[in-house]
């Protein structure tokens, strides 16, 4: 019979230990890439609702309208709404400082 000590420097009990360590990399990085992908999916959903924006209220749809039909906070329809008319008001020429 092995003691506990004299297990953990067999080589079956080596191998075993390095198998599961790469098989435990290996997942972390397959989990890793899926969350990667699904919070890239979430931010490129979040950037097409807020580049619609702007053309909503172009064409007249009222900010609350818009918030409620692309699922955004009217605040943040707000905000882009009053970054619109900033620039608006900018003449051509002028620079931001």
């Amino acid at each position: 019979m092995f003691s506990l000590s004299e297990l953990r420097q067999t080589r079956v009990f080596q191998e075993a230990l390095e198998e599961g360590r790469q098989e435990g990399r290996q997942e972390g990085r397959q989990e890793g890439r899926q969350e990667g992908r699904q919070e890239g999916r979430q931010e490129g959903e979040i950037i097409g609702k807020l580049a619609s924006v702007p053309l909503l209220l172009r064409a007249g749809v009222n900010p609350q309208e818009i918030a409620a039909s692309l699922g955004l906070s009217l605040e943040q329809v707000l905000e882009l709404a009053r970054s619109r008319e900033a620039c608006a008001k900018r003449s051509p020429g002028e620079s931001e400082r």
